[in-house]
């Protein structure tokens, strides 16, 4: 198989931060849960990403310590072909995912995860920018709203619109579900 899954901080530590909203959780769930049953029946390897970052002691919830460094309750219980402790943005720093892709034979890798905008965006970049084709799906990210310097609060919506507008046809392919799974096969 020449494509992964990065399923990226998909964690429970996101619960303790101050934007977590659960609204639009068990849609991202639904969808994310969708993809990887997906993935794992076609032979997919699908890699778990996990964020570290900050003081670590227990009272954070990026540290290890804390116990939330885990992945998020509803998440379908899976064995991950790969796993890495990422402590920037990109899933692609300092973890050595890069390398283990390039002794894989990997050729084009899905994105899902937590950050739309932000590590899953930032994700998609570099990979793309290191030569990797790049599946971006959008449906199994999950983001929060963001207040803007001017006042404007930016809903979930409006960034994963503004996030795809960016990738697409720059630096990522925007798929559904359905679609990413397709285009895997069609690659093996």
């Amino acid at each position: 198989m020449t494509t992964a899954l990065i399923l990226i901080d998909v964690q429970e530590s996101i619960r303790h931060r101050p934007y977590w909203n659960p609204a639009e959780v068990p849609v991202f769930l639904e969808r994310s849960n969708a993809l990887l049953r997906g993935a794992l029946a076609a032979g997919i390897p699908v890699v778990r990403i996990l964020h570290s970052d900050g003081p670590q002691t227990a009272d954070n919830p990026w540290s290890p310590a804390s116990g939330h460094v885990r992945p998020l309750d509803g998440l379908a219980p899976f064995t991950a072909a790969a796993e890495f402790l990422k402590h920037r943005h990109s899933a692609l720093v300092g973890t050595g995912l890069e390398v283990w892709l390039h002794q894989q034979g990997i050729r084009r890798l899905i994105v899902a995860g937590f950050r739309t905008e932000q590590c899953c965006e930032t994700t998609a970049r570099h990979a793309s920018d290191a030569g990797w084709e790049v599946d971006f799906v959008t449906e199994a990210t999950l983001t929060f709203a963001i207040r803007h310097t001017s006042g404007v609060a930016l809903s979930p919506a409006d960034i994963k619109l503004r996030t795809e507008a960016v990738l697409h046809d720059r630096f990522a392919s925007l798929c559904t579900v359905e679609q990413a799974l397709t285009r895997a096969q069609s690659m093996s």
